[in-house]
């Protein structure tokens, strides 16, 4: 009888407990009255943000769900990430990471409207208007290749610049092939392979590319086309240079 009563007043002290808390959790002292939004915000007001997320937060300090409010935060146009932290005892603090775009994606074969792909090389949708897009590269692949597109060309490029040639352009096949066009026009075919395949053959270009143009009193930004998947060298194609005889006269 005795075990059955402590029983009994536990319980009851659990009940009353459990009702106590509920009851604080939903007092009006602790509904949410501010958020405080720190981070980047180049391209975002937060007094905007706040105004158009307020609307969406539904509870109290102890009931609001995080995720739901970090979601309304990422939704807004430029945000990457949004870490959301209570502060007692009736306020939301909000950290942001923008976007911060690299280069602009076309998709597979270029097709499509330009996106922008951010220093992580993940694809984003933004107002293409707020950024210099004469800057940026255009990188295009495989959806869900973004990353490796990106990759490819932070490590291609520099060999391109240290002898003044721009990239313009890098692409990714459907079937793995790679290719890039440069800022002066001329298209080159760099062949499959992951980074450290592809390197090789264009520092090998690049190195005797020089001397393979003045031999025809060019410089190397006299490069209409070259292709680099030829196993022992590569063809290369001048502008004002013929490959072709004429035809001879007729008698």
């Amino acid at each position: 009888m005795n075990l059955a009563v402590v029983v009994l007043v536990l319980v009851l002290l659990v009940y009353c407990a459990v009702a106590t808390v509920r009851s604080v959790s939903r007092a009006r002292a602790f509904d949410i009255q501010g958020i405080t939004v720190t981070g980047d915000s180049r391209h975002n007001n937060s007094l905007t943000l706040r105004a158009n997320v307020a609307p969406r937060i539904a509870g109290t300090f102890f009931t609001v769900d995080l995720s739901r409010v970090r979601a309304a935060f990422e939704a807004a146009p430029w945000v990457r990430r949004a870490v959301v932290h209570r502060d007692f005892p009736n306020r939301l603090r909000v950290t942001l990471q923008e976007h911060e775009p690299v280069a602009l994606w076309g998709g597979e074969g270029g097709q499509g409207d330009a996106r922008l792909v951010n220093s992580f090389g993940e694809v984003f949708e933004a107002n293409l208007g707020e950024v210099d897009q004469d800057s940026l590269p255009l990188l295009s692949g495989p959806e869900g290749q973004s990353a490796e597109v990106l990759a490819m060309y932070r490590a291609i490029a520099p060999l391109f610049s240290d002898m003044d040639m721009a990239v313009e352009q890098m692409e990714l096949s459907g079937r793995g092939s790679w290719s890039l066009r440069l800022d002066a026009g001329a298209d080159i075919e760099l062949g499959r392979g992951s980074i450290d395949e592809v390197k090789p053959r264009v520092d090998r270009f690049l190195k005797t590319l020089t001397q393979v143009v003045s031999r025809y009193g060019r410089a190397p930004n006299a490069i209409e086309s070259a292709d680099l998947r030829h196993e022992n060298g590569y063809a290369i194609r001048l502008r004002g240079v013929s490959t072709t005889q004429p035809d001879a006269p007729k008698k």
